[in-house]
């Protein structure tokens, strides 16, 4: 099982939703980065349960750094941050029953078996707190070198948000938001279409857009470790994302080479495009405008409605109706999940552009 991520700055994931613990294991860090353990317990509250839009599981995520940090800075060793699991429902979970749009299947055929079946074990969205702790180390490294990360809900249940008109100021904002959205109108508007999928048992997906401010030219290789394909490996691995496009995406292929392209021009002494309609990447490197992409979520697949399945156990069709805590959607939780692992990937490859040093900031 492949569970580390990264090549100048790694990260390494473990622990399954009803174990002990969870955590990560960052290494490559370069040694006097400030850990800021407030900007972690913020990030992780952004990611917590809230309200009757989200589950009933509620974890204090009372989390632990216990090793590569002293005095309030890295140290330039592996840094690993530990997580408690408290509030779990074990016996809400059967060996053998397939949830629909899980990974139950699949994680028995590779595992043979094995696997904590537990609330989905290793394969849970439980597993993104640990990922968002570490990546709250790598915002704030990034946030050293003036470079700062925003999502927002761009569609939710069909509904469509307000689109970036200032990034800069407007990450700032949406990082201080539990339901991270432009226009608060629309806002309100998808929390009561998912308490309204919640009601009829069922949920409902949607689509974050994240911008990166500050983002140095020069980054990303031109064929396989290209920025796009980096972050997309990535951002793949959040639990229910199932697209990822950069820039207009595929707007691009509906469009002429005259519409698709964005023009340079000269600001204040620098080389900068008009538009930026291919997202701050060219060729795979950045180009000094801002990074732009959007992830598709899916609707959470586990809803309260019978669903067709199999006992693999007795290998015999069943009717599936599920018990436990269950998210009526998670892109409003996925989005710090998002804004973790596009950190987590920078940092990689800024490492990789300019050396592991240069994250430390003006000290190094």
């Amino acid at each position: 099982m492949k569970n580390t991520f990264g090549t100048s700055v790694c990260v390494t994931l473990f622990g399954e939703s009803h174990g002990a613990k969870i955590g990560a294991v960052l290494d490559g860090l370069a040694p006097g980065i400030p850990v800021d353990e407030s900007l972690i317990a913020h990030q992780l509250e952004l990611r917590r349960p809230a309200g009757s839009i989200s589950t009933a599981r509620r974890e204090q995520d009372a989390f632990e750094i216990v090793s590569g940090v002293f005095e309030g800075r890295t140290t330039g060793t592996p840094l690993t941050i530990l997580i408690p699991n408290a509030d779990t429902r074990s016996g809400d979970y059967t060996r053998g029953a397939l949830r629909p749009g899980h990974a139950d299947y699949t994680a028995r055929v590779k595992y043979h078996g094995y696997e904590d079946f537990r609330g989905g074990g290793h394969f849970s969205g439980r597993i993104t707190a640990a990922l968002t702790a570490a990546g709250a180390v790598a915002i704030g490294a990034l946030r050293g070198r003036g470079i700062r990360i925003g999502t927002h809900i761009l569609r939710c249940a069909g509904i469509q948000d307000a689109a970036f008109t200032d990034p800069e100021a407007q990450t700032e904002e949406l990082n201080s938001k539990v339901f991270a959205v432009l226009d608060a109108e629309k806002g309100a508007e998808m929390q009561a279409a998912i308490r309204e999928a919640a009601k009829a048992g069922d949920s409902v997906g949607g689509v974050l857009e994240t911008v990166v401010t500050g983002m140095p030219a020069g980054v990303g290789e031109p064929w396989f470790d290209t920025l796009e394909s980096m972050l997309a490996h990535a951002l793949f691995a959040i639990p229910g994302v199932k697209g990822v496009e950069f820039g207009e995406g595929f707007a691009l292929a509906e469009k002429r080479g005259s519409e698709a392209n964005d023009a340079f021009a000269l600001q204040a002494g620098r080389i900068v495009t008009r538009t930026n309609r291919n997202g701050g990447i060219n060729g795979g490197i950045s180009n000094g405008m801002p990074l732009v992409f959007r992830c598709a979520v899916k609707p959470t697949p586990s809803i309260a409605l019978p669903q067709d399945s199999v006992d693999a156990e007795g290998m015999k069709e069943e009717r599936l109706t599920l018990k436990g805590r269950h998210d009526p959607a998670i892109v409003h939780r996925a989005r710090v999940v998002a804004d973790s692992v596009t950190a987590l990937v920078l940092c990689d490859a800024l490492a990789q552009r300019f050396g592991t040093d240069w994250l430390r900031g003006e000290e190094a």
